[in-house]
């Protein structure tokens, strides 16, 4: 069964801190690591970002707000990890996406479902990765994590208006793109 935020802070709080971030890395490495994933790429890179986002976290655990959720706060590092290398190796333009998770709401004839589903997964990829980089973050965010724009605001330390307008403008240029090829 896996621990909830306040039995990890509480291991913390009462001294044993190597279980409480054994505790942490159990419950969140595959949902940090899908993340990581979606905008580096590489699976190599991303166990590297991964594992980089665990020892900045526990370095900085004894100043961790006890009010704030683990989560975003993991999210906040592994986010701003993923820049940073993206930022250093320049692949901006070269990110891919994975989508396997996603829902995409684009109707398909039965006969040719799969075909269908694999080209427009391509358009789909391709759409998001011509985004600006903010753009693309906030819209894979948004859109493949279904995360609140309170806490995407939280991780990338951005107004939620600046949030909705970035991605009312990934939302437009998607379609264009889309509705172009």
């Amino acid at each position: 069964m896996e621990s909830t935020d306040e039995e990890i802070l509480h291991y913390y709080e009462q001294g044993n801190k190597e279980q409480a971030f054994r505790l942490i890395i159990n419950k969140y490495s595959r949902r940090l690591y899908k993340h990581i994933r979606s905008i580096v790429g590489s699976h190599e890179t991303t166990n590297d970002i991964l594992q980089n986002t665990f020892i900045k976290a526990w370095r900085a655990f004894p100043n961790f707000k006890l009010d704030a959720k683990l989560y975003t706060w993991l999210y906040t590092i592994s986010t701003n990890e993923s820049l940073s290398y993206l930022r250093q190796s320049r692949t901006r333009n070269t990110v891919p996406l994975e989508i396997s998770d996603a829902t995409i709401n684009i109707p398909a004839k039965e006969a040719d479902y799969t075909n269908n589903a694999e080209e427009i997964s391509l358009k789909l990829t391709n759409a998001v990765n011509s985004l600006p980089e903010k753009q693309k973050l906030v819209f894979r965010m948004k859109y493949f994590q279904h995360m609140k724009y309170e806490d995407i605001s939280k991780t990338l330390d951005t107004s939620i208006g600046a949030l909705k307008a970035s991605y009312h403008f990934a939302v437009n240029k998607i379609k264009n793109y889309l509705s172009v090829s």
